[in-house]
């Protein structure tokens, strides 16, 4: 008789590619360039996020190449033009543009509403949180870094122009890759019995 865990997959191999994915920040990047072909994969698996009603909300604005340029030029300036004197880091200003100057790819990840509204905005988030971790995972499975950056001036109405996003759109993060240059940092989780709530009867 078989045994009823016999994988489909290998089990393995996908535990493996999610454990082991980790946030690198673009400062440990190399100069290694990534493929076209490979951001094509992340994106393509991407698309395979869950999403309710099927509204698909996920939008990518890939930067590779001289597109890179043209985003190294823009965050690091709003930020400055947009934060009061007071408030102002040089040396987060500068850990911006050396951040976009080390990526080979810089995506914003961003979310369209669906037009009937029928959706609640927060599972359009969530679906596109999912979207973001496919794209991640399959990065890892190339053996490249990835980074999720949320800065606050992605909310701005200068970077909504700047992604061309329609009203009630929103940019949800830039996503850096890039090969990174040593190993993977060492990382822990709490375990399954301090997060995990069992519910196995009807009392």
């Amino acid at each position: 008789m078989q045994s009823n865990r016999i994988m489909k997959y290998n089990l393995s191999e996908i535990t493996e590619v999610i454990r082991n994915r980790r946030s690198i920040a673009p400062e440990k990047f190399s100069s290694r360039k990534v493929h076209r072909e490979q951001v094509e994969l992340m994106l393509n698996n991407a698309l395979w996020a869950p999403t309710h009603g099927l509204t698909q909300p996920w939008r990518f604005k890939v930067f590779m190449g001289d597109g890179v340029g043209r985003i190294r030029q823009f965050v690091p300036e709003l930020y400055k033009s947009i934060t009061p004197a007071e408030k102002f880091s040089a040396a987060k200003y500068e850990r911006m543009a050396l951040r976009l100057e080390k990526s080979s790819v810089v995506i914003a990840v961003c979310m369209e509403r669906d037009p009937t509204g029928k959706i609640d905005e927060t599972e359009e988030v969530e679906a596109v949180a999912c979207a973001i971790q496919n794209m991640m995972l399959t990065a890892t499975a190339y053996g490249l870094g990835t980074f999720w950056s949320t800065p606050k001036l992605l909310n701005h109405e200068e970077a909504h122009r700047f992604f061309d996003l329609k009203t009630g759109d929103r940019c949800l993060g830039l996503i850096y890759v890039g090969y990174p240059e040593g190993e993977n940092p060492i990382q822990h989780r709490r375990p399954l019995e301090y997060v995990a709530q069992w519910i196995d009867s009807k009392d």
